[in-house]
């Protein structure tokens, strides 16, 4: 009975793709979870574990999904015509091989106001989703900045407990909206088990994640004084739009961020029907979105005139913190030379991606998810490259500087001469 339940529950969960939820309401942190969402969890719990046998493309564990309509009229970003590029041809057809040879979807090449580049791999088309991963938290970076410029927010500064009533009277009433998005909520770092019982594992997959998250994440760290890679702050930003806006979190971004942009729609994962989105993974989008998002944070939150995001608030985007001199707030930073990092705090011994020379440019930062999907951004140079797809072949392993320095060097002299120069040890 128990496995016929469990098969029920999953396909109900699996048919449910691009459910909008209806309705003001939000659900209540303390309902306690349903038999059939226990089983809902223990079939995410099978499905993370049985990795690429059990779901190759990785969308089956992001069920359901909420539609994030985009723009009405979403047109494409013009393009420069072939042969009138800036961008030398050599460097461009350098790029599109590396990406090629990388198990990449797409390859977004923009440059001062055009696409340079649009090259997509293995079939893939420019209207194909996105598995964003971990470039979902600057989209979640945006939200909250563009919550602030509405006056939802007040401020970087303002408790999230101002929100999140549960912690006024808890250890947590000390962690600043900053701290979602920079990583320093003093929560404990990820970690890689996900066995049933793991705090990770029910942070992450439990139909009522964000009750976990609320409730039951252990505090590790006084908020602001540590750094810690972790989905749960990213994540909780959805809650944090949701209880600031009276929104929900896929409609905020329709409303406020896909739709201003241009953008065409995407797809956000729930940890149940009519349930929490998740802020810290899990959108899906076509390339062009990441392509927009980049080109709005270059503009310094401005598009086509229209502020979208508080003056200041990119600079504080992409200054990093004391407690980790490569990490913003959900974007990293060129900052000093150095041959290996990662997403976790510069003292953990963990995996860290290669970096074989500096970057070209010292005010280039980046999004940066997992199976190395990667968001490059230049302001000096009015330059943005998206890189999507699959992990990387491990022989040869991916070097993050290949892409944007293949690129900048393929730039004539006197527009490279503008780049900002790297910062020293």
């Amino acid at each position: 009975m128990r496995r016929a339940t469990t098969r029920r529950a999953l396909s109900r969960a699996l048919c449910l793709a691009a459910l909008i939820a209806s309705g003001p309401a939000f659900p209540a942190a303390t309902a306690a979870p349903t038999p059939d969402e226990e089983a809902l969890y223990r079939d995410r719990v099978a499905l993370i574990n049985g990795g690429r046998a059990a779901d190759p493309t990785g969308i089956a564990l992001y069920q359901p999904l909420e539609r994030i309509p985009g723009a009405p009229s979403a047109s494409p970003i013009t393009a420069r015509r072939p042969g009138r590029q800036v961008i030398a041809p050599s460097a461009l057809a350098a790029a599109a091989e590396y990406a090629g040879r990388n198990n990449s979807s797409s390859l977004l090449v923009w440059h001062d106001g055009k696409l340079e580049l649009a090259t997509y791999f293995n079939g893939r088309t420019a209207s194909d989703p996105v598995i964003a991963r971990s470039l979902a938290k600057p989209v979640a970076a945006v939200a909250v900045g563009r919550a602030i410029d509405l006056q939802r927010i007040q401020s970087l500064d303002q408790p999230v407990g101002d929100f999140i009533t549960e912690w006024r009277r808890s250890d947590r009433r000390q962690i600043l909206v900053r701290h979602l998005i920079d990583m320093r909520a003093g929560f404990l770092a990820q970690g890689p088990t996900f066995d049933g019982a793991s705090i990770w594992a029910r942070a992450y997959l439990s139909p009522r994640h964000e009750q976990v998250m609320i409730d039951e994440y252990p505090l590790t760290h006084t908020p602001g004084t540590r750094y810690e890679y972790s989905n749960t702050p990213a994540d909780l930003v959805a809650v944090l739009i949701e209880r600031a806006t009276g929104r929900r979190y896929a409609e905020f971004l329709s409303r406020e961020i896909f739709q201003p942009l241009g953008a065409p729609g995407g797809q956000v994962w729930l940890n149940r029907p009519g349930g929490v989105a998740h802020a810290g993974c899990c959108l899906l989008a076509p390339p062009e979105f990441w392509l927009r998002l980049g080109i709005l944070l270059l503009q310094d939150g401005v598009w086509e005139g229209r502020r979208l995001l508080p003056p200041g608030y990119v600079q504080a985007m992409v200054t990093p913190t004391p407690q980790n001199p490569w990490a913003g707030m959900s974007v990293y930073a060129a900052g000093s030379y150095i041959e290996r990092r990662g997403a976790g705090h510069p003292d953990v011994a963990a995996p860290k991606t290669l970096h074989s020379e500096p970057y070209l440019a010292g005010d280039l930062f980046l999004f940066d998810g997992n199976s190395n999907q990667v968001v490059y951004i230049v302001p000096s140079l009015k330059l943005v490259i998206v890189r999507t797809g699959d992990e990387p072949p491990r022989v040869p392993e991916w070097d993050n500087t290949v892409l944007p320095n293949t690129i900048i060097r393929g730039l004539p002299e006197r527009i490279r001469a503008r780049a900002v120069a790297q910062p020293g040890p």
